[in-house]
């Protein structure tokens, strides 16, 4: 199987160059949705969360649901504390998707594709056939940021805790450049496929 790993900063289109993906009957698997698995209450993580940044991370009227916007604040302004978290998530997020990409193998699939938006950061790429960066101009990521209800504040906070994607585009095999049009992705994104079936 030939297993693919796609990364990005915020707003750069990974979760379009990942829906482009499951439409063509690609297996998809986004590490944002098992974030939000590890840590829901009463799992391991919920509980180290809680004893390392209080209670006020929880929502009083959520079943003590983890508040990630309160985390968020908390972490990206502090070195410490984010590393902390990532030393509570990482590991059971990678746990999880390494899993799900056995379970492909077992099926026999042709290929499979893993959205990791901190790829590089957390080490992950030696298991990947190749690794795919979705990009765009830093005006165009600010201008797609804000209009989802981020703050410039934010988003500067965001972007400061993450590789720069220069850096991550030079790590990548390919880039998809999502400036322009879906049509002009899908392009990008057809040609990175046919070569990688190519070389299987």
């Amino acid at each position: 199987m030939k297993l693919l790993g796609l990364t990005g900063a915020p707003g750069m289109g990974k979760s379009t160059i990942a829906k482009m993906l499951a439409k063509r009957g690609i297996s998809v698997l986004d590490t944002d949705e098992l974030a939000r698995r590890v840590v829901e209450p009463g799992q391991p993580a919920w509980n180290e969360l809680r004893a390392v940044f209080g209670d006020e991370i929880l929502a009083r009227d959520s079943g003590g649901q983890i508040r990630r916007d309160q985390l968020a604040r908390i972490v990206f302004d502090d070195l410490d504390a984010r590393r902390a978290l990532e030393e509570i998530v990482h590991p059971r997020i990678r746990e999880l998707w390494v899993s799900e990409v056995e379970h492909w193998r077992m099926e026999k699939l042709e290929i499979g594709l893993i959205v990791i938006p901190l790829l590089f950061e957390t080490g992950a790429e030696d298991q990947f056939d190749a690794t795919i960066c979705a990009a765009c101009s830093k005006s165009t990521q600010v201008k797609r940021l804000i209009s989802r209800g981020w703050s410039d504040s934010e988003v500067n906070r965001r972007c400061r805790a993450q590789l720069p994607i220069e850096e991550r585009m030079e790590l990548s095999e390919y880039v998809i450049w999502t400036e322009g049009t879906l049509e002009v992705s899908e392009g990008q994104l057809s040609r990175i496929l046919s070569l990688e079936r190519i070389s299987n």
